[in-house]
């Protein structure tokens, strides 16, 4: 099944286990991690948190609202707590798409501590092309986990992981349990990360949604990007 799968998707083991037989499970293959000094991690001071497609990017509006593929979402629902998105209006954000074929783990846009995570409930529907033109408010109605990072330059960063069809399972790294609860959960004391350390998993799927303060602009254009790379220029 899972050396049927890599060929369908044309998966590149180059930088992990080269032979899909060697995982002891599907899951196990799907959130494969890569060999040690497979990437090298930019300076920048924003990076991609994953592989995949950049999607969107852009402001976010004064209402606290954001565009992507043709939707406007509220940051409120998003992130699952209106208050704590009020900081992002007038700020930026980015969308990184993972396509079946993409390494699944996701990576630390920044440096910074990890300071709270929010475990938000829905739905499962597909988040390629399909479910983004046919899905009202696809990124607000899937399950979602949302992971709080301080930093000192850039104020609280938020990486959004949204959860997609079958599976949708999403563990956090940084947790003593990856498995996240719905609700609030507070790290005292807080987690500190370098730009490009793992944060979370997806099992399957998915798409990350990062919320950045005002000030702070992506400087890359969309297209494919690889977790690591910088998304801003040198400060």
């Amino acid at each position: 099944m899972m050396g049927t799968y890599a060929r369908a998707y044309r998966v590149d083991l180059d930088e992990a286990l080269p032979t899909p037989s060697a995982y002891p499970s599907f899951d196990a293959f799907f959130t494969r991690a890569l060999r040690d000094g497979a990437r090298r991690v930019s300076d920048a001071p924003v990076v991609s948190p994953a592989d995949g497609q950049l999607s969107a990017l852009g402001r976010v509006n004064e209402g606290g609202r954001i565009h992507a593929k043709g939707q406007s979402y509220a940051l409120g629902d998003l992130v699952g707590a209106p208050a704590d998105a009020e900081r992002y209006h007038n700020g930026s954000f980015f969308v990184v798409y993972l396509s079946p074929r993409d390494y699944h783990r996701v990576h630390s846009p920044v440096a910074g501590h990890v300071s709270l995570v929010r475990g938000i409930p829905g739905d499962l529907y597909p988040v390629n092309s399909i479910g983004e033109r046919y899905v009202p408010g696809l990124f607000v109605r899937n399950n979602r986990v949302a992971i709080c990072i301080d930093t000192e330059q850039l104020g609280r960063v938020t990486v959004v992981m949204v959860g997609a069809m079958i599976v949708g399972r999403i563990s956090v790294s940084v947790l003593p349990d990856p498995a996240v609860p719905p609700g609030v959960h507070t790290i005292d004391p807080k987690v500190e990360v370098s730009r490009g350390d793992e944060i979370g998993i997806f099992h399957l799927g998915s798409t990350a949604v990062v919320l950045l303060e005002p000030g702070v602009t992506i400087s890359r254009p969309v297209g494919p990007v690889r977790y690591g790379e910088a998304l801003t220029g040198a400060t």
